[in-house]
């Protein structure tokens, strides 16, 4: 259950095998349903999490109802509201299963412990949020410098993976466009072709 999530942590730091089995002591195994919530918006995000299998989405609703999708999550990846799990405010992003999940999860109690008894932890999740930052910040770029075509050509060519696995009215949301508006983009892109 543990080989996923020792591999991606072996790409960062090493553990000896006293750590190794201190880590995996702290994590707790879930599996969960397809279109489950992981997180709503108004609740305090109490969980960062690796998915072992599973596809996730993270999202947040306007004031005018309209759904803006953040990110997808899959296999490798880890999933949880930053801020709200930093800060211990309540979040304003829903976090919910595309597909059916399982997790290896740490509260933010056990991750505290986590970091005072193995320090180098700290380096493992600096790394995670500092990437996190960068996809963040290429998707600031992309949506206010390219074209809702280029934006969904980005999006297929980097996450093909992930471009099966979920249905088209999302990736519209993740692009930032209507469901409409990427069925008419679709359309002239085959034209074109």
């Amino acid at each position: 259950m543990f080989e996923q999530i020792d591999a991606s942590v072996a790409r960062y730091i090493q553990l000896t095998p006293e750590e190794q089995e201190l880590f995996h002591s702290l994590l707790r195994y879930k599996k969960i349903k397809k279109k489950s919530f992981l997180l709503q918006e108004g609740e305090v995000c109490d969980f960062e999490a690796f998915l072992l299998k599973g596809c996730t989405r993270s999202y947040y609703i306007n004031q005018e109802g309209t759904e803006t999708i953040l990110l997808f999550a899959v296999e490798g990846w880890w999933v949880s509201d930053l801020t709200s799990f930093t800060e211990q405010k309540p979040s304003n992003m829903f976090i919910e299963t595309v597909e059916e999940c399982e997790l290896l999860m740490i509260d933010y109690q056990r991750k505290m412990q986590l970091f005072e008894k193995i320090p180098k932890f700290e380096k493992l999740f600096r790394i995670l949020v500092q990437r996190s930052l960068g996809v963040l910040q290429t998707r600031f770029y992309a949506s206010v410098s390219q074209t809702a075509e280029e934006r969904y050509l980005a999006f297929m060519e980097k996450y093909p993976h992930i471009a099966q696995r979920v249905p088209q009215h999302q990736i519209a949301r993740y692009i930032g466009v209507s469901p409409e508006f990427l069925s008419k983009v679709r359309s002239t892109m085959y034209k074109k072709h």
